[in-house]
């Protein structure tokens, strides 16, 4: 599960309240997952507008903060092989934690959970010794307990298309 790196908002950025789209925006932000440099005159004719309109629908979208258009790289062929998803188990203040490891530059995404685990992270590294040098900055902040390492072994899908569908 790759995300955009360093691309995403915190719960602090979400605006209340679902933002609700037309078909028209969903066809836009279609045609902008499939290339996130298409021209607006090229997304305009495939959605029946004109690049104006395009343009302007584009940047409300990213003024509500409903999509946001970034570059995702492929870890593998940028030498880092190794992926995975550590859950966390900790004590006190889950705020706190979450900021310490959103600290950690090697985490690229920080969850809070319900269930087994407390916070969720995923790691990009560029392998086993670089995983267990990060397992390692994990586990000195004081208030974790425990880890539970979920390394990749393969990347059968990854989609970006929420709330198109």
């Amino acid at each position: 599960m790759t995300t955009p790196p360093k691309a995403r908002r915190d719960d602090s950025e979400i605006k209340p309240g679902p933002v609700v789209l037309d078909d028209i925006s969903k066809q836009i932000i279609e045609q902008l997952q499939e290339d996130g440099r298409k021209p607006y005159a090229a997304i305009g004719k495939a959605v029946g507008l004109s690049e104006a309109a395009v343009r302007q629908r584009v940047q409300r979208l990213l003024d509500a903060g409903v999509m946001q258009i970034v570059a995702v790289t492929d870890p593998l062929t940028l030498g880092f092989p190794r992926q995975a998803l550590i859950g966390i188990t900790c004590e006190g203040d889950l705020e706190t934690v979450a900021g310490e490891l959103s600290a950690i530059d090697e985490i690229d995404y920080v969850v809070l959970t319900a269930g087994s685990f407390d916070v969720i992270v995923e790691v990009v590294c560029g392998g086993d010794t670089h995983l267990l040098e990060i397992l390692g900055k994990i586990r000195a902040i004081p208030t974790v307990r425990a880890t539970e390492s979920f390394v990749y072994l393969k990347l059968k899908k990854q989609t970006y298309s929420w709330g198109t569908r």
